[in-house]
């Protein structure tokens, strides 16, 4: 527990203002050891778009966005948690992971007003992360094979909340798709564009999505974020062998 509090005074900012902070603060509190404290002025400062995102404020927004993806369908399955459990592993270590699906726990007991933290999200978290976020949450949806229309329609909620265009978040979403995905919808482009517009697109996406933009959230992130990255390129050489250009 000491180790988390540490962790937690050190790595958050602006999550613990605002509505996540109404949704997780006393439980983070109690993980906080005696000598560590912020204070109201200090979170309600970051709120209003103050500091940076630090790695304490991505895993606190993945939390909460976490528990109202999971309880869209009214319930919350093994697969999901087992998802949700490998992902904080990797992304915080086994030690973090423990403490945060604790917090997750105590999230999806509570009502989560996807609105207001989208919100506090959009005004203190810059835009690749922000893709970031919403690549997870589809990751949700389809860890147990049979992606919900309810979590669907959720997710598309949070990404517009989020800030994130029609564009970008139908182009997140057709990989998880049930079927192959449809290269053109990933580079965002319609099937009768120029091999012109093709590459463009292709180039435009591949630095929105490039892993480097998320770098200072550590290495897990990184990971995730190379996996878009991958899906991008991917339908780019796609379309390059159907219409048969380099």
């Amino acid at each position: 527990m000491a180790g988390f509090g540490k962790w937690v005074g050190g790595a958050i900012g602006w999550a613990l203002g605002g509505p996540i902070g109404g949704i997780l603060g006393y439980q983070v509190g109690k993980f906080f050891t005696s000598g560590i404290q912020i204070n109201e002025e200090g979170s309600r400062g970051a709120y209003q778009g103050h500091g940076a995102t630090r790695g304490g404020d991505f895993a606190m927004a993945l939390v909460v966005l976490s528990a109202a993806v999971m309880n869209a369908d009214g319930k919350v399955l093994k697969s999901e948690l087992e998802f949700v459990k490998k992902f904080f592993k990797l992304n915080f270590g086994d030690d973090m992971a423990d403490q945060l699906l604790l917090l997750l726990r105590e999230a999806l007991k509570q009502h989560v007003d996807v609105r207001g933290v989208a919100a506090q999200i959009r005004t203190n978290m810059d835009h690749p992360k922000r893709l970031l976020l919403l690549q997870y949450l589809y990751g949700i949806a389809k860890s147990d094979g049979n992606v919900d229309k309810s979590e669907i329609d959720l997710i598309r909620t949070i990404g517009r909340h989020l800030g994130i265009s029609a564009k970008d978040i139908t182009s997140i979403e057709e990989p998880f798709n049930t079927g192959s995905a449809n290269p053109y919808k990933v580079l965002e482009i319609s099937k009768d564009c120029s091999a012109s517009d093709v590459k463009k697109a292709y180039r435009k996406l591949a630095i929105k999505f490039h892993p480097d933009k998320i770098g200072d959230l550590g290495e897990g992130p990184k990971k995730q974020a190379k996996e878009r990255f991958l899906q991008v390129q991917s339908a780019y050489e796609e379309i390059k062998k159907i219409r048969g250009f380099k």
